[in-house]
């Protein structure tokens, strides 16, 4: 099955390519950002999403997963 969209998400607390504020860092209030995603493919039965940073100096590190979300859901506050 060749998917209908491509899945775009994002932050409204920071721009695209800009750094994470640092209320949603260890050195703020160490709380995940607001997240908002649309045009899930046709026919997802759930959604998984990986936060890892890439930069981390121990090399990548993984922050938190979360899986089997409903494909209806469009964000997480």
């Amino acid at each position: 099955m060749t998917p209908s969209a491509s899945l775009t998400i994002f932050s409204p607390a920071f721009a695209q390519g800009q750094p994470i504020p640092q209320q949603y860092t260890c050195q703020g209030k160490d709380i995940s950002p607001p997240l908002t995603w649309s045009q899930i493919p046709d026919g997802s039965q759930s959604l998984a999403l990986i936060m890892d940073d890439p930069d981390a100096p121990v090399g990548t590190w993984v922050h938190w997963v979360l899986y089997n979300l409903p494909p209806t859901l469009n964000g997480l506050p």
